[in-house]
């Protein structure tokens, strides 16, 4: 009787440890306030992923979210640049920066027919404001349905340069 209670402990503490210790360790970067006058931001997307041992193609929609997370003022969004898994430009969104209104955000979205970017394909988010805020928020929802299965999915952009 003593062996499975303390079986049954072991796994419940092993099973904390593994949910519980890793969601809090990346907890940690996300929930620090970054201050910053511009960055240069690289946000993953993938406008199709493999599934099964064929490695058949599911292919989603992309949302690239863009947030100003600063109460106080207005930043400026310079450019918004989509890559392909090699590298290469797809496509600009932006002919002229556009100003984000503080706590505002703007979306760009790759269709769930567009297949150019592959499963390998980036976004390049550039952004600057005259003062010291608080950074944006820059991530990506994928989302795609086929049949009764359906994914969902997001990656938060990294900054790669100042």
């Amino acid at each position: 009787m003593k062996d499975n209670r303390y079986k049954t402990l072991i796994m419940i503490l092993f099973a904390l440890w593994c949910f519980l210790i890793p969601g809090m360790a990346a907890a940690g970067p996300a929930s620090e306030m970054v201050i910053s006058s511009g960055q240069t931001i690289y946000v993953p997307v993938y406008s199709h992923i493999y599934s099964g041992d064929r490695e058949h193609p599911f292919y989603l929609a992309v949302t690239l979210s863009i947030r100003n997370t600063d109460p106080k003022h207005a930043i400026t969004i310079l450019a918004v640049d989509y890559y392909d898994s090699n590298g290469k430009q797809l496509r600009s969104y932006l002919k002229d920066p556009i100003n984000l209104d503080p706590l505002g955000s703007t979306r760009y979205v790759i269709k769930e027919s567009d297949k150019s970017g592959g499963s390998g394909a980036n976004f390049i988010v550039k952004w600057k404001s005259d003062v010291k805020v608080n950074a944006p928020i820059t991530e990506s929802v994928m989302i795609g349905t086929k049949t009764q299965q359906g994914i969902s999915f997001i990656s938060r952009g990294r900054v790669i340069g100042q």
